[in-house]
């Protein structure tokens, strides 16, 4: 893989390392930025950094990485718990905690008193408005959303979402950083929950899991209906599966009220439910190796799959 020139942003703190922190870390590294991930706790540290190993192979067969370029990546991730020391050389943060409204404002809080004046905040937030978060932040003109999707080191999009009050500045200074790591940046003009992507797949989620709920489909059924008639890799549930779980009920949970058909709320909040019990199992989905399929050999991936449907 060809690495490109980076960018002024070169100390870069990921603050979270699930499974869209933890690839972005990667990317970063591995495009010669100076990472540090940061997350709430050592257990949550050491949960990350096996997140972060994880990829090693992914890179090697997806984009042909050599053995000296994920040395250097590695070389150039390291990990604290400490918030203070965590962002002391930062330039840019990229917040990619839980989608949960009050767990973000209390880290903007805590990251505006350490942050110094000049670094530039960014969330991942799936479908939460940066103008949400802005004031907390402290900066607003120096905070903006920068949405990456699942798999970053092959679908290298990311949406970028600036407020009303995020300079040009900064939305220029984000966009040569994404493209510093290997990225397409794409421009939401206005504030959309669910950005471009996501206000295209969220709905097809939730369907999925409302038809589930519902019990009017079986998941892989419902996985098969997809990807037969789209030729598709994977259904919804194959998706979420590679989200992750949490991820998935986190964007269901602040879905759920704006469902005005009965029907499909119902079903919707039997499947959290139902997601809710298997995250308590520990069934995050692929990182854990069991979600809605077991891995690395999910079902759907089998030759007769698409060859026949539940009985």
């Amino acid at each position: 893989m060809e690495l490109k020139e980076n960018s002024m942003l070169n100390n870069i703190v990921i603050a979270g390392g699930g499974v869209l922190g933890s690839q972005i870390a990667y990317q970063c590294g591995f495009y010669g930025k100076h990472v540090v991930v940061y997350d709430i706790s050592e257990d949550a540290i050491k949960a990350a950094e096996k997140r972060v190993n994880s990829w090693d192979q992914d890179y090697r067969d997806d984009v042909s990485a050599t053995e000296d370029q994920i040395k250097a990546a590695h070389a150039n991730i390291s990990y604290n718990s400490d918030l203070a020391e965590a962002v002391k050389d930062a330039d840019l943060v990229i917040e990619a905690i839980p989608e949960v409204v009050d767990i973000k404002k209390d880290f903007y809080h805590r990251l505006a008193a350490v942050l110094n004046p000049q670094a530039i905040i960014v969330s991942n937030s799936s479908t939460l408005l940066p103008s949400q978060f802005a004031e907390d932040t402290g900066r607003p003109d120096k905070f903006m959303a920068l949405h990456f999707a699942n798999h970053i080191w092959i679908e290298n999009l990311t949406e970028m979402m600036p407020t009303k009050e995020t300079s040009e500045a900064t939305i220029d200074s984000v966009r040569a950083f994404a493209e510093s790591i290997g990225m397409v940046p794409t421009l939401v003009k206005k504030e959309q929950p669910g950005y471009l992507l996501n206000s295209l797949l969220v709905p097809w989620i939730t369907s999925a899991e409302a038809l589930w709920g519902n019990d009017i489909g079986s998941i892989q059924d419902i996985d098969r209906s997809w990807m037969i008639a789209k030729e598709a890799k994977y259904g919804p549930f194959g998706n979420i599966d590679r989200v992750g779980l949490r991820t998935a009920y986190n964007i269901g949970k602040e879905t759920l009220p704006s469902l005005t058909n009965e029907k499909e709320h119902k079903g919707l909040e039997i499947a959290l439910e139902r997601m809710d019990k298997m995250i308590s199992e520990g069934k995050l989905g692929m990182e854990s190796g069991e979600g809605f399929y077991q891995y690395p050999n999910p079902a759907y991936e089998a030759a007769d799959f698409l060859k026949h449907g539940d009985r």
